[in-house]
């Protein structure tokens, strides 16, 4: 099993940025792929960032051009960078571990963006 703490999020106006961080109890070499999702309320969860072992990238398209996704192997850990964050992006933010064993998450973080 693999244990993931998520932090960062919080509460920023319109237009602001957050950075959460996703830290990983493995070796992120360990892992298929590691990806944010979130979900608002009454929602369902959705996928908003991937990033694979090999590095490459996905997005939501609601998120793109506004979100980053990275790591640092060093630290086993993955970043959500959020610029020019709206209203419609307030959700808790899931950090998921996908393994051949499954699919594992972390506990959340709230994300609340005002207008």
């Amino acid at each position: 099993q693999v244990q993931l703490v998520e932090s960062g999020g919080g509460l920023v106006q319109a237009g602001g940025s957050l950075r959460l961080s996703c830290a990983a109890s493995e070796s992120i070499y360990r892992i298929n792929a590691m990806g944010w999702y979130r979900q608002a309320p009454g929602k369902q969860r959705e996928l908003v960032a991937g990033i694979t072992r090999g590095g490459t990238t996905n997005y939501a398209d609601s998120v793109k051009g506004r979100f980053t996704i990275s790591r640092d192997n060093t630290k086993n850990t993955v970043y959500l960078q959020m610029n020019s964050l709206k209203p419609e992006d307030t959700a808790v933010y899931y950090c998921n571990a996908k393994k051949m064993s499954g699919d594992y998450w972390g506990q959340g973080t709230q994300v609340t963006v005002s207008s």
